[in-house]
């Protein structure tokens, strides 16, 4: 990355300056490569010392590693304060805020889910596992499903596997253009309540 002119540094709460430099970092990963972006392009962005950066995450590749789990760890504002209505439309009101989360980060979005493609990095495997588990909650709570018993296994096992396809839908509509975000919000709706209502109910009685 060139060198560039030190933002204004600012006073700010810890937690608050902490998510700053995560937010920049977040921005300079997704727009560059890993080995171009440095801890210092990231200080001066945020307008802080190099040794404050490495006080808050360590080495570029804690803060690296921090920046793909945000990115791919869905938040739990996806899914708070559903309305007590339908699944389908908690479910569809989980798919736009996530639409929305992607949207607003499409190039880290897109350098995420393309390490995965590559594997071999135990630490992000590892992130990947977890932010599909976390993932995996987040859809049965929309679906008013977290707390099936019966068939539990083959239930996460289900919503996990149909996060590959979202991952590569969100690839159609941001990289190649064939779907629209409209087009992706009714896709992702729309089969996951397939899968839970109809698949599901399949396999379970199996």
């Amino acid at each position: 990355m060139t060198a560039q002119r030190q933002a204004p540094r600012r006073r700010m709460e810890p937690d608050v300056r902490r998510a700053e430099i995560l937010n920049i970092a977040r921005k300079l990963f997704g727009a560059q490569s890993y080995g171009t972006v440095s801890i210092s392009d990231i200080a001066a962005e945020a307008g802080v010392a190099r040794g404050l950066v490495s006080h808050y995450f360590g080495s570029k590749r804690q803060l690296y590693l921090e920046v793909v789990r945000q990115m791919m760890v869905i938040p739990a504002s996806v899914s708070e304060r559903l309305p007590p209505t339908t699944a389908e439309e908690r479910l569809s009101i989980c798919v736009d805020r996530w639409l929305e989360v992607v949207e607003r980060n499409r190039d880290m979005w897109l350098s995420a889910i393309g390490l995965e493609a590559l594997g071999h990095d135990p630490e992000i495997d590892q992130i990947m596992l977890e932010a599909d588990e976390i993932a995996t909650d987040h859809v049965l709570e929309a679906a008013m499903m977290a707390d099936v018993v019966e068939g539990r296994e083959k239930l996460r096992a289900m919503i996990r596997a149909h996060s590959s396809m979202l991952k590569a839908a969100s690839r159609e509509w941001l990289v190649r253009e064939t779907l629209s975000r409209s087009d992706l919000h009714v896709i992702l709706t729309r089969t996951v309540m397939h899968l839970v209502s109809t698949v599901f109910p399949a396999l379970r009685d199996e």
